[in-house]
This record gives structure tokens, sequence and C-alpha cells, in this order.
């Protein structure tokens, strides 16, 4: 670990830097752990897809926090860590907390490991049948990281894990959303997922059949990012 000091008045903060040495070893770490959990707790669970491996994509520093795509045979989730283990320690285990990134506010379940110590993750897919094989997996997840961080997504994944899944099997469609600069209040974050949404809305966006933008396992991986609303902004131009 580095420290960094930003001049302020009346004192000096401290901002952590976290090294590529301490990323690589917190990388190890948690696949050996989730490697153990599938060993000994998951490996005959029938949600199991075998052509899959445990593994930590795109494990980055975010403000003090690890943050990174952790794969299983049984889920993808994005995974947040403290950088001192025992930040966390006073959160209760199931509880929710919510994070805001770039793309929008997401919710995040509480865990706790002997290892790893407390952690939080953001269930994005699970089962993981639909992945053909690990490198479909590991495609998935590197858009993830990288469309987490992307503020152009920030109206496009505003919406909750469940009407994703609503959206996805052709039951509803896409709603419009508020108007620039709309805040989102904090109670509105729901679920495992999840975005906020702002209660003020516009009239909904106009988008051909989903069904059109869906028709891969890896084309999912869009509906997370909002590329499908860019890919039928395109047909209808």
């Amino acid at each position: 670990m580095m420290k960094t000091q930003q001049s302020q008045e009346p004192q000096e903060i401290e901002t952590i830097v976290i090294t590529e040495d301490e990323i690589k070893d917190k990388k190890n770490l948690i696949e050996s752990v989730f490697t153990r959990i599938y060993q000994e707790n998951m490996k005959d669970v029938p949600v199991i897809n075998e052509k899959l491996e445990v593994s930590v994509i795109g494990l980055q520093q975010w403000q003090e926090l690890y943050l990174g795509v952790l794969i299983t045979p049984w889920f993808m989730n994005i995974i947040l860590l403290p950088y001192e283990t025992d930040t966390w320690n006073d959160l209760s285990e199931l509880s929710k907390e919510t994070h805001i990134f770039p793309s929008g506010r997401y919710s995040f379940i509480i865990g706790r490991d002997k290892e790893l110590g407390t952690y939080q993750m953001c269930s994005l897919f699970s089962p993981m049948f639909e992945f053909a094989d690990n490198e479909a997996a590991l495609d998935t997840a590197t858009v993830v990281i990288k469309e987490l961080m992307n503020v152009e997504n920030i109206e496009q994944t505003d919406i909750d894990s469940e009407q994703i899944e609503r959206i996805w099997k052709g039951e509803e469609e896409h709603p419009g959303y508020g108007d620039e600069g709309d805040e989102i209040p904090e109670d509105e974050s729901k679920g495992d997922c999840e975005d906020g949404k702002s209660q003020d809305k516009t009239e909904p966006t106009p988008i051909k059949d989903l069904k059109e933008n869906i028709q891969t396992p890896m084309s999912r991986r869009d509906m997370l990012r909002g590329a499908f609303l860019r890919k039928s902004d395109n047909k209808n131009d």
C-alpha cells in the first residue's frame, strides 16, 4: 500500500493507493476461497455449470476498495472488498449496502468468510447455464467491469434486476427515464443488483421487439450495459 497526501486545510487527507502486487494477491485469495467453497460445498449441486471455472476478472482499486467480477460455476457477481479487512466488521451478514458507480446505483449483499473477511456482492447471473463455455463467461465479465464504469450507461441500466428479467423474457417493455440530472432517492435501491430510479419520467423510449436484439447467450451482456437501446436506435434511424 502507498499513501498520497492531498493538501486540504485545515488538515491533510491520506489517500490509499493499492499496489499491483496487492491486487494480484487479493485476486489469488478470492479465487482460492471460492474454489474451496466449490469443492467442499457445491460440487454436486444441480445448479453447477461444470464447464466454468472460478475466476476474478478486472480486479482493480475503486475508491479505497477492491472491485472486480467474480465468476464461479454457479454465479457471476460484482464483488467489493475493503482494503482493511476489518473495515466492514460492523455490517450484518446478508444486509444490503448501496454503492454509486459511474453507470448508476447498485445494491450489494453483505457476505463473510473466515479467510476473506467481510465482502459485498451484486448478483449478475445465476445459475450459469446460458454460458456455453468458460471463454463466454470471461468475455461477459470483461464487458461488465468496463461498462460498470461507463457513465453513458447510467440511463440504460437504471432498472432493477427483476425488471431486467421481465424485459429479457419479453414480458415488459423498457421504461422511459427522467430528465438528465434528476436525483435518485436513496430508498429506491432494491434487490440484489439494482439501480435506483427517478420518479419523474418522460415518455417511454420507443424501441422495437427486444427479441430482435437478444439472439445469442452473449447478447444478454448487451442488456446489462444498455447496448440493445443503441442497436434499436440505429435500426429506427
